[in-house]
């Protein structure tokens, strides 16, 4: 109740700048100003506007102004948030089918990724918010994960063994970790930096921009590629605030979003080669050469965990086969 609470006063503090339109959509990102999924809810809300020809706005709370994911899934299921962009990893929990998108190496990538959430598969899934009170619009670009550490580098699956690694709050990323040897600490985004800098853990899992972006790297200055996890981010709304518009409306809010998804990709292929850069010239020591399949082959506990259901499993044959 207090996240609730916390986001209908945010909400009615900020809504003054957007009050000459109809209606103003609250959409709430933990990433910070000009991040690209940011960047693209907000190009997302400039051609609502201009179609609407200035009734429907979105109104971008970013950098968790709004709370961290869980609280802001919540509070888009509850009515209070409109439009949420949120990682698909705390939806493993609540959305069975969302788990196949975060099961590691599920994706060849990012074209092999692209290719399946633009096509049946991802609208199939993107349908399955129906059931929980939300409406899924659009996916975007999560980048691919690997893990970093404050410790030493890491170049094989023993070197994991018994190192404390910040992951989603997701099953399915918990037992990754566990399967690789390390413990899996679940924590909110935000505290990672401390418990990185106070030994709380030793690391976590990211894709470049977040790792850079954070600061994560000033605390954590060994990074390895092994591009475990390709998850895609997906931008949802309220249900209960997508039944108050009209038809035309609701089709109008559909389109740019999936409007907003190529000016997305193109962002965030920049950010990642600029974040990149960034960190290697900071001195971080990166680790790109590594075999993946020792990796791949201790993953096999963790789909025949999760992927139980005649339904995953289809799912995830139908993955493979888009390649």
């Amino acid at each position: 109740m207090k996240s609730v609470m916390f986001g209908l006063m945010a909400s009615v503090a900020m809504v003054g700048a957007a009050s000459a339109c109809e209606i103003t959509l609250r959409s709430s990102d933990t990433h910070p100003e000009g991040y690209p999924t940011v960047v693209a809810v907000q190009e997302m809300g400039k051609l609502l506007e201009e179609r609407s020809g200035g009734r429907l706005c979105v109104e971008v709370f970013h950098s968790a102004q709004l709370g961290e994911e869980k609280d802001t899934i919540e509070q888009t299921q509850l009515g209070v948030i409109d439009l949420n962009r949120v990682s698909l990893g705390p939806f493993n929990n609540i959305i069975e089918e969302t788990k196949v998108f975060s099961l590691p190496y599920i994706f060849a990538g990012t074209d092999h990724m692209h290719k399946v959430v633009d096509g049946e598969i991802g609208e199939r899934i993107l349908n399955e918010f129906q059931n929980h009170q939300l409406v899924g619009l659009a996916y975007y670009d999560g980048g691919s994960r690997s893990f970093y550490n404050s410790q030493k580098p890491i170049t094989s699956i023993a070197d994991i063994e018994g190192m404390k690694f910040r992951v989603m709050q997701s099953d399915v990323f918990v037992d990754m970790v566990d399967a690789l040897g390390g413990n899996a600490t679940p924590l909110p985004y935000g505290e990672v930096y401390s418990s990185i800098q106070t030994g709380v853990i030793d690391g976590a899992e990211n894709n470049w921009p977040s790792y850079e972006s954070s600061g994560h790297y000033e605390v954590a200055g060994y990074y390895t590629l092994d591009q475990h996890l390709i998850v895609p981010e997906v931008l949802v709304m309220s249900q209960a605030s997508w039944n108050k518009l009209s038809e035309e409306d609701q089709a109008l809010v559909r389109q740019a979003a999936k409007d907003s998804v190529p000016v997305m990709r193109k962002l965030w292929a920049e950010r990642e080669a600029a974040s990149e850069e960034k960190v290697r010239a900071s001195g971080v020591e990166v680790v790109s050469d590594i075999d993946k399949q020792p990796f791949m082959d201790a993953m096999n506990p963790v789909y025949e965990k999760h992927v139980t259901s005649d339904k995953l499993k289809a799912l995830v044959s139908d993955i493979r086969a888009a390649q």
